[in-house]
């Protein structure tokens, strides 16, 4: 279930020193079906060679007896895999509740967040959702960084993820 993506270069942007924001937009498409659940949605980057580097977000259910939710993240299978089953939840920074259906963007200061530590390079933002009762889907967008320019990148769902939308500015 994996999509292939459209690069967009946009307008050139002057940047004296090394640094960059990431935006993210990710569309959670509202389905028919008898009992709709929530998805779990993971974000991280990988390296050109599929290599996990850093997660960005992870959204799912946070408060639940017993820590209930915590059980469904092996779902999402490829972060679980990658990252996940190293981690404690809920994670400072990086877990947040599940999201309703719509468009939904968030932003990552280079500086704040930790990414101008990455090397120069080609990466991947990776986005992952699975639902209760649902499917699961993952889809990869390719990037660069640092952005020498405004890059804009999208990938497009078929059934747990609608559009994505990354933008990377320097």
């Amino acid at each position: 279930m994996y999509k292939r993506t459209t690069l967009l270069l946009g307008t050139a942007l002057t940047s004296t020193a090394f640094a960059g924001d990431l935006e993210v937009k990710i569309d959670v498409p509202l389905l028919s079906v008898a009992s709709y659940h929530k998805p779990y949605v993971a974000i991280w980057i990988e390296s050109q060679d599929q290599r996990f580097v850093r997660n960005l977000a992870l959204w799912h259910q946070l408060k639940s007896k017993g820590n209930e939710g915590d059980k469904y993240l092996k779902d999402l299978r490829q972060w679980w895999r990658k990252s996940g089953r190293d981690l404690t939840m809920p994670v400072d920074g990086l877990s947040a509740a599940t999201r309703a259906p719509g468009t939904h963007t968030l932003s990552f200061n280079g500086t704040k967040s930790g990414l101008n530590n990455l090397p120069a390079g080609d990466y991947q933002l990776v986005v992952e959702a699975a639902r209760e009762a649902g499917g699961r889907e993952m889809l990869r967008v390719p990037f660069q960084w640092p952005a020498k320019s405004t890059q804009t990148a999208t990938a497009k769902g078929e059934t747990e993820l609608g559009d994505i939308s990354l933008t990377v500015k320097p």
